[in-house]
């Protein structure tokens, strides 16, 4: 039996929020990703572009990781249409570099098959406020 896209989602971003904050393995994110997972990103971003399959998207997680070293989800507001799930987050980010902690919001559109995540499409709100807190 498959899970319900809700349920692999919120499953997804508690595993993701580990890897970046505490270090966990990678393999408790790609339970939750489709094989031919598809990662689009502002190409604007550090870790911008577009990353396939699980090998892409540890590449990409990696990438954000190297940026990255806090990702804590404040509030998030869910919109559910059969196999996909519009989200928006206001959450905090802290830049490994510079130790700013970057307060923005996020808008996802993802998508799913068979219980598990095939797309995400994240459009932020400000790539310039994202580019500043890792500035150095």
């Amino acid at each position: 039996m498959t899970a319900d896209p809700m349920t692999t989602l919120h499953a997804f971003y508690l595993a993701e929020a580990e890897y970046l904050t505490e270090g966990a393995e990678f393999e408790r994110m790609a339970a939750h990703l489709a094989p031919d997972i598809v990662m689009h990103q502002a190409p604007s971003l550090p870790y911008g572009g577009e990353w396939h399959g699980h090998e892409g998207f540890r590449r990409f997680i990696a990438a954000m990781g190297e940026s990255w070293d806090g990702l804590w989800f404040d509030e998030q507001q869910f919109l559910s249409a059969d196999d996909r799930i519009v989200v928006h987050t206001r959450g905090r980010l802290r830049a490994r570099r510079t130790g700013r902690t970057l307060n923005t919001s996020l808008l996802q559109w993802i998508s799913f098959r068979d219980g598990l995540i095939t797309e995400f499409r994240p459009y932020y709100l400000d790539t310039a406020a994202v580019l500043a807190a890792l500035a150095d």
